[in-house]
């Protein structure tokens, strides 16, 4: 999102976040209405706000490895030259109250959260601001709904406070969910539809839909009658005809080698305005050097997935078509690596999860040549050498075994990106997609399978799978198709890994379905990493389904018990 600096430090100035680590600032408590004028331009600035908010999260440049901590100790993650607050999210038994993951994004969405009760406190029976409050509503939805699938029970805070408060209390779950399920309908009655938005970077009623219909699934877990609604919620956007799955080659890069689905994730493609029909809420960014405030803090999604191929410097040079200068904070897990891809998958071509990587820099004399052992990785003790080759320019490129966790690896392209300018690249500069068409398909496919469909849900599913196989049919008819026996919430688990790897929080999926103790034995048992310093450790079952409430917040609160999750008690003491 374009956003000017100067507009983003009035509507942000008053927002406050849960969690502060100074004993006399609560960031719950601050009411200032005269901030908050009900002007619609104001209140329109100060929803914009929100947006930079999200922006912040989505642009933490420290901890870099904050993108880990949701994949890693799944079954989509494996950790590679980490950074270290992810650690703890594969290494079970470091995980406590004082993980810095777990504060930093607690403490996000509460700030979040506050600026949205500030503007439907202030604005909330203004007729004329009705779209902005819904945005306001949708955000609050969204937050809460995270913080109850990370952590279950939470503060519930609707009102802007007045006056400092330390003597908050965790709110059911239960009834948390009914003011999700209220604002987030509200949200979908006040918002605009997606080809009404005045920029398309804002929220739409199928962003809100898709919200729902992720909330109602897991409400279902609890009332299965919730199912039927995330089914309904999710519906209109899939036959309101303003979508379309991607299905051939389109936009900036189509002179270039590549394929439709790779074309979704290259910057300058990811705009509705620039093609792409899948995206529902894509979070925009620019080059700081062109639009001032074009990217908030230093986004680093690249620097997490892409490995670091900038240490193979004799035949390696960072480029657009290596995905830029990566940090290999963060690998594929081998469940995803050999477990889970078809023949004929798009989704697994080599332009999506890239499994061989071209020399692209023509290598000096003396270093072209290099010794492959028995495994067919570089080698440099003679004794161990089987053969010679010389690498030259478009050839492929061979590593040393050692540097398959950090320096070459099968990794998702999702996340690449290059600044010609700024050959380093310590910001990822491209947009990020957060909703996509594709995944209100699971998310239907879920829901119907939740009810006993699971001849709704193949359906649902194969239309995903009609895109992914398109051209391989030409030589192989009928493949990927599914049919209702297929169907289980394993299957859709797994679907949504080659539908939505790298985009989606895959700890907070898991979570949610109530699989996360069942994928992590999963890999234990059968897909562990060879290095044992990578392996998922220290798991209990009863503990680490939730989060721990960060120890901060429940020091801070000191005239009221913020009770903690089960298991992590000891960390208080």
């Amino acid at each position: 999102m374009k956003l000017n600096k100067i507009i983003i430090a009035s509507a942000v100035a008053s927002v406050l976040a849960l969690g502060s680590t100074s004993c006399s600032d609560s960031f719950l408590d601050e009411k200032m209405y005269s901030n908050y004028g009900t002007d619609v331009s104001d209140v329109n600035a100060k929803v914009l706000g929100l947006h930079y908010q999200i922006g912040q999260l989505l642009g933490i440049s420290w901890p870099q490895g904050f993108w880990g901590i949701w994949q890693d100790g799944t079954d989509v993650g494996a950790p590679g030259d980490t950074e270290g607050s992810e650690v703890p999210f594969y290494k079970y038994g470091e995980l406590n109250s004082e993980s810095l993951g777990v504060r930093l994004y607690w403490e996000r969405l509460y700030s979040i959260i506050n600026g949205a009760n500030q503007i439907i406190s202030a604005n909330g029976e203004d007729a004329s601001a009705t779209a902005c409050v819904a945005e306001a509503k949708f955000f609050r939805a969204y937050c809460y709904n995270k913080l109850v699938t990370g952590w279950g029970a939470v503060p519930l805070i609707t009102e802007s406070a007045s006056n400092p408060k330390t003597d908050y209390t965790r709110t059911p779950v239960a009834e948390i969910d009914v003011q999700i399920e209220k604002d987030i309908t509200e949200a979908i009655a006040g918002l605009p539809e997606v080809n009404a938005l005045t920029k398309e970077s804002r929220i739409s009623k199928d962003a809100a839909r898709m919200v729902a219909a992720e909330a109602f699934l897991r409400i279902g877990m609890r009332d299965n009658s919730y199912y039927k609604k995330a089914e309904d919620a999710i519906t209109p956007t899939i036959t309101s005809g303003n979508y379309k799955l991607i299905s051939e080659r389109y936009g900036k890069f189509t002179g270039e080698a590549g394929d439709y689905y790779h074309d979704m994730f290259r910057w300058g493609n990811q705009r509705r305005s620039q093609g792409n029909t899948e995206g529902i809420w894509t979070y925009e960014q620019e080059y700081n050097t062109s639009v001032s405030g074009g990217t908030i803090d230093n986004a680093q999604q690249r620097r997490n997935w892409v490995p670091a191929f900038h240490k193979l410097s004799d035949f390696m040079q960072n480029a657009d078509s290596i995905g830029g200068r990566g940090n290999g904070r963060l690998r594929l897990s081998n469940y995803v690596k050999y477990g889970i891809f078809e023949e004929g998958d798009i989704r697994n071509s080599n332009f999506n999860i890239r499994r061989t990587i071209y020399c692209n820099k023509q290598p000096k004399a003396d270093k072209a040549t290099i010794g492959i052992n028995a495994n067919g990785y570089w080698e440099n003790d003679e004794s161990k050498v089987v053969k010679k080759i010389t690498i030259g320019l478009g050839d492929k490129v061979y590593c040393h075994e050692a540097d398959t966790l950090n320096v070459m690896y099968p990794h998702t392209t999702k996340w690449g990106a290059y600044d010609p300018t700024d050959d380093f690249g310590y910001a990822m500069v491209k947009d990020i997609p957060l909703m996509r068409f594709a995944e209100a398909y699971l998310l239907r496919a879920e829901a119907r399978f939740r009810q006993g469909n699971s001849q709704g849900a193949a359906d649902d599913i194969n239309v995903l799978r009609d895109r992914a196989f398109k051209d391989y049919r030409q030589i192989a008819p009928g493949a990927g198709k599914v049919s209702a026996s297929d169907i289980s919430i394993d299957f859709i688990l797994d679907e949504r890994i080659r539908e939505l790897v790298g985009e989606e929080n895959r700890r907070f999926t898991l979570m949610r379905t109530g699989q996360l103790a069942n994928r992590v034995n999963m890999m234990v048992t059968k897909w562990a990493e060879k290095s044992e310093n990578k392996r998922i450790s220290g798991f209990d079952a009863n503990k680490h389904i939730l989060l721990p409430i960060p120890l901060t917040e429940i020091q801070l609160n000191k005239d009221a018990k913020l009770e903690q999750n089960p298991g992590y008690e000891v960390d208080e003491k």
